[in-house]
């Protein structure tokens, strides 16, 4: 008898197109890394001209296929007129986004209205245009909103930005039911804290970092590297049957 075996879906990327937005540092220099890595043309988006320049030299330096938009992503007519004008792309990381921490009873009108307006705001309609292209192409892809293990629970000192990540993970999941018939899949990534330059501030603090780590079941915070094997496995057909779900990186945070 012969027996035919099932063969393992890839996670190459080549021939496709990628965008990452704050694709200046962080999370979003580790992913477009990742996409590149695995045979995307990445296009990075930032708003910081010189810190997205530095990332597309060290790809191009690499040999990978790179090319840099400059624009807010909370100038949602900007933003969109670029996308517009440019092929689809078959995969998104919507990673722009910030949190201002600080005690509920002291969270301002001013450091709610930024939040929701990158957090939420611009990052519901980059999915937006980004889908709007893909369907007028024909094409399927994957889109990946970077959400966080505090879309999924509370914590003290992060009500705005618990917000905001409970709301992405909302539309995310209305998102995927909508698109699912185009071809186009959704879904979160959720990590733990990661050493980051904007997060290495917090860590200054020996308490929080403790209670932190505490909190992270296997006993460390994460790492960019974390994240990129992840990025690649959702962009990529070895995801084919996900969307509508949130990726946990969290250490075993969500796990009480």
């Amino acid at each position: 008898m012969t027996i035919q075996l099932p063969v393992t879906p890839s996670l190459s990327l080549d021939g496709r197109r990628a965008l990452v937005t704050g694709a200046g540092g962080g999370l979003g220099l580790a992913a477009a890394t990742a996409l590149a890595s695995a045979g995307a043309a990445v296009t990075l988006c930032d708003l910081n001209a010189a810190a997205v320049d530095a990332v597309a030299d060290a790809l191009r330096s690499a040999g990978h296929m790179v090319e840099t938009l400059v624009v807010d992503v909370t100038d949602l007519a900007a933003l969109r007129t670029a996308i517009s004008a440019a092929p689809a792309y078959d995969i998104f990381i919507n990673n722009a986004g910030t949190n201002r921490p600080g005690p509920f009873v002291e969270a301002t009108p001013e450091n709610f209205d930024l939040m929701m307006n990158l957090n939420v705001r611009a990052a519901f309609f980059a999915a937006q245009a980004v889908a709007r292209r893909m369907m007028e192409a024909g094409i399927g892809g994957s889109i990946i909103n970077m959400s966080s293990q505090m879309g999924h629970v509370g914590s003290a000192g992060r009500s705005l930005y618990c917000a905001t990540k409970w709301a992405m993970e909302g539309f995310s999941r209305c998102m995927a039911l909508e698109l699912a018939a185009h071809g186009i899949r959704v879904n979160t990534l959720c990590p733990t804290f990661i050493e980051t330059p904007m997060t290495k501030p917090f860590f200054e603090d020996a308490t929080f970092k403790a209670d932190v780590l505490a909190r992270i079941k296997l006993g460390r915070l994460g790492r960019v590297e974390d994240l990129m094997a992840p990025i690649v496995f959702l962009a990529s057909d070895a995801s084919a049957l996900m969307t509508g779900t949130a990726l946990m990186l969290d250490g075993g945070w969500t796990a009480d």
